[in-house]
């Protein structure tokens, strides 16, 4: 049987927490947003997805069990439904907390071709880390990713709001000591970037 489904094993998800437990953490700031969000949108329904970027900015760049719940409880939805939206769409964080620094690197043909499998190989033996790990001192995490719709720059990477490409041994060494040096989350730098483009310029400032 695959590793990936397995009877009689849970998976990676947290559980909701239960109501009483619930821990609202959502800033002013980020309550404020969400308002404003709201009034975008014909349903409190059609708000989940910016207020899923809201979350993932004020958790720290994961949607956590109780980051779920909150956006559940602030938009009258069930947990079940929101975690469904959550989970569905992969540019959320929710198999496993980032390190700062998400490192994805495209596979398809154009980078494959380019040779972005070399460039992989390079970053893994670099941070000894592989598909889907963080390294100890959570700083980065590098994931395989499909197409970034950046063929004309092959083999590209993302990290944040930032294409890099094309790539090569020499600028994964700069970009990585860049990261090493930069003190802000690339990963919640880039939510915060998705917040704003869901408001108008002057809600957002």
């Amino acid at each position: 049987m695959s590793e990936l489904l397995q009877l009689d094993t849970t998976n990676g998800r947290p559980k909701p927490p239960r109501p009483e437990d619930l821990k609202l953490q959502f800033s002013e700031k980020a309550i404020a947003e969400l308002e404003a969000l709201k009034t975008h949108y014909p349903t409190l329904k059609a708000c989940v997805l910016p207020g899923l970027w809201i979350a993932q900015r004020e958790y720290g760049g994961f949607l956590s069990g109780d980051a779920i719940a909150e956006v559940a409880f602030r938009l009258k939805r069930s947990y079940a439904e929101v975690e469904g939206v959550a989970t569905f769409y992969s540019m959320y964080n929710t198999a496993h907390k980032p390190g700062k620094h998400k490192i994805e690197l495209c596979t398809c043909l154009s980078c494959h071709l380019c040779g972005t499998y070399r460039i992989r190989d390079y970053i893994k033996q670099k941070l000894g880390i592989g598909h889907g790990e963080t390294t100890e001192d959570g700083l980065f995490t590098v994931e395989e990713v499909e197409c970034l719709d950046a063929c004309d720059r092959a083999p590209v990477i993302q990290v944040g709001d930032t294409y890099h490409g094309p790539v090569d041994e020499a600028y994964v060494d700069k970009l990585i000591a860049d990261l090493r040096a930069n003190p802000d989350s690339t990963v919640v730098k880039m939510a915060d970037e998705i917040v704003k483009v869901h408001l108008r310029y002057d809600e957002a400032k």
